[in-house]
């Protein structure tokens, strides 16, 4: 069964244009993705081609903050009329819309999480009432998450499908989402510091001593300082804590899904690895994960991947053939 297989084909342009977005931004993401089932990567696709929309809405010059923000309110109005039921034309973004309102309709994701996503956003945009560059604790950080990822794992929840209670799952879900964007955080923070943007709390930094003067100073020479390193490494102790917290859920996960998972769940915390690898030069270079490691993790859990989907096929067929009569095999 191929990804579109189950769509209207009237879609299946929206969501091959959400599929390309998610190849082209997501390496990391994409490679995840192409361990689930079929059937199931097109909705994933859709939630990943909206975020990725509004991200480049948001991703602006500081002269045109003013013009993202108009633009994310029209953007906001345009989406709250697609998901009551106003007919979308074929422009990029309604392309991208359409395929969200249909994986929206068939889960069953609930729109507030949409529209928490895009309070988040809202954070990132001088010049809104909700803007911020700075937050000085994690509780205050918690807020700007909640939107920006921890609604991301409660979306991907219907798609993904639970064996435990669905309630369960979603305190798990959030941490992973909160866990993958700690890691961003960190990795990018350099080019954060470029725009203007502390992500990771104040406080935290101001423990060991790190003020923005000590942060441009090392972004500027290309320097390390002690104090900086003890600081990553106790935001990276603390971000692999939120990883702990999300791990139990993978388990509460339909059986088909866990591989893709676990790929993304260990080659994102292995971004943490490479940053300690790197000697914590996070100002200095951006941390990636080597590719080999991206297919050594990968291949095994494609396998796995494989003889899991084979064996609920054959369940499937065997329940089939005890309905209609005939014997399972």
């Amino acid at each position: 069964m191929g990804e579109l297989d189950m769509i209207d084909p009237r879609l299946h342009h929206a969501y091959r244009l959400c599929r390309e977005l998610n190849e082209r931004h997501g390496k990391t993401y994409f490679l995840a993705t192409r361990l689930l089932p079929a059937a199931k990567r097109a909705g994933v696709h859709a939630l990943y081609g909206f975020a990725r929309m509004v991200d480049d809405i948001v991703d602006v010059d500081v002269e045109s903050d003013r013009v993202a923000a108009a633009k994310l309110d029209a953007f906001e109005h345009r989406i709250r009329e697609a998901l009551d039921g106003r007919p979308l034309g074929r422009s990029r973004s309604d392309l991208v819309l359409s395929a969200l309102v249909d994986t929206t309709a068939r889960y069953n994701i609930s729109h507030e999480y949409y529209y928490a996503f895009l309070h988040s956003m809202r954070m990132d945009i001088p010049g809104t009432e909700m803007f911020r560059s700075r937050y000085r604790t994690m509780d205050e950080l918690s807020e700007y998450m909640y939107g920006s990822a921890a609604v991301i794992g409660l979306e991907m929840l219907p798609i993904l499908g639970t064996e435990a209670d669905r309630d369960a799952a979603a305190e798990p879900a959030a941490a992973l989402g909160e866990a993958f964007q700690l890691t961003n955080f960190i990795r990018d923070m350099g080019e954060d510091l470029d725009r203007d943007r502390i992500y990771l709390p104040t406080d935290e930094l101001n423990a060991f001593g790190v003020d923005e003067d000590l942060l441009h100073y090392c972004r500027t020479t290309g320097r390390n300082d002690v104090r900086l390193d003890r600081a990553l490494a106790h935001l990276i102790a603390h971000t692999r804590t939120v990883y702990r917290k999300a791990e139990p859920g993978i388990d509460m996960l339909d059986a088909v899904v866990r591989p893709a998972m676990r790929t993304a769940f260990v080659l994102y915390g292995d971004i943490l690895r490479e940053v300690e690898d790197s000697g914590y030069r996070v100002l200095h270079q951006r941390a990636r994960v080597p590719q080999r490691r991206r297919l050594s993790v990968a291949a095994p859990r494609l396998a796995e991947a494989g003889w899991v989907a084979l064996h609920a096929r054959l369940a499937l067929r065997g329940r089939i053939r005890t309905r209609s009569g005939q014997p399972g095999t």
